[in-house]
């Protein structure tokens, strides 16, 4: 009997012991599952906030286009957008978004490098390469660049790189031979590291078609970029000359370079919003490629989060 006794008390000891085990495991994903449940929910309304915040830009632009002529640094779009909070006093989850509106036609397209034939365009190629310079950078990525989105699959000389390549990395991939959808992808290139990369951002971008450069905007080593006759100290004054206003008038600005005049503009048809998003702890960082038609019409072409 008294063994009988010590094996119930035994087995009573542990089926508590699994029904505790057994409990606090379901409070644990109970609290996971809602935890989840939370975030989900939070990411969600931080990206209809950062689309309410687009649809609010895009109206910007519109009625950039209708009061002005021209787009410069001195505009409403060009100033950062301000902290606007989420969520009213009593709420129990806060939040807020902010963000900013860059014109992308003040880099160099880095698929200007290819003309409509899918070939090399040699006054983009060289362009490039004048960028490359300006930045202290190596000038063979010019080639590189253009290899990678030829529509050939030989490599240029003495520059370039092709598949023979890149198949020899691990792991091994091939050239896209086709136009970027975002520099990012420049992180593939022979010979690319982050350092360069990270020099580099700034000053290019990847729109779809050919585009010109906004003089307005551009930043210094683009400028320079424009003709290999132009100097350190002539892009100082031009700056100078720009300020936030813009050039009051681009033809006199660049009269001492004629044949640059068909690769500028005092306009812009490309934007990027950039809007960071935070509701409770989730936060976001969304993206989004604007599209600015002659007639105002504006349409987000890319849109992303966490990357450009």
């Amino acid at each position: 009997m008294r063994q009988q006794r010590g094996v119930a008390l035994i087995t009573a000891i542990l089926i508590m012991a699994l029904v505790t085990t057994l409990t606090f495991s379901l409070e644990w994903d109970n609290s996971l599952d809602l935890r989840r449940t939370y975030v989900s929910m939070y990411r969600e309304e931080a990206i209809q906030a950062a689309i309410g915040a687009e649809s609010w830009v895009m109206s910007i632009l519109r009625q950039d286009l209708e009061d002005s002529e021209t787009d410069h640094l001195g505009e409403i779009w060009a100033s950062e957008l301000p902290v606007l909070p989420l969520g009213s006093e009593g709420d129990s989850i806060q939040g807020e978004i902010y963000g900013q509106i860059e014109d992308l036609q003040g880099r160099f397209n880095i698929n200007n490098l290819i003309d409509q034939n899918g070939e090399v365009d040699q006054p983009s190629l060289e362009q490039f390469q004048r960028l490359l310079i300006a930045l202290g950078l190596d000038v063979r990525f010019a080639g590189i660049a253009a290899d990678w989105i030829d529509a050939d699959r030989d490599a240029s000389f003495p520059d370039g790189a092709e598949d023979s390549i890149y198949t020899g990395n691990v792991p091994p991939y091939r050239t896209a031979n086709q136009i970027l959808s975002t520099t990012s992808e420049l992180a593939a290139l022979e010979g690319i590291d982050k350092a360069t990369l990270d020099t580099l951002l700034p000053h290019i971008v990847a729109l779809p078609g050919r585009t010109i450069i906004n003089v307005n905007t551009a930043t210094g080593p683009v400028l320079q970029s424009l003709d290999e006759e132009m100097a350190a100290s002539d892009v100082e004054r031009l700056l100078s000359e720009r300020e936030e206003s813009g050039f009051a008038d681009i033809e006199n600005a660049f009269s001492q370079w004629p044949e640059v005049r068909a690769q500028i503009a005092d306009t812009s048809e490309y934007f990027q919003l950039k809007v960071i998003v935070r509701v409770d702890t989730v936060r976001i960082t969304y993206f989004s490629l604007l599209e600015r038609g002659p007639r105002g019409d504006v349409t987000p072409i890319l849109r992303s989060l966490g990357t450009t």
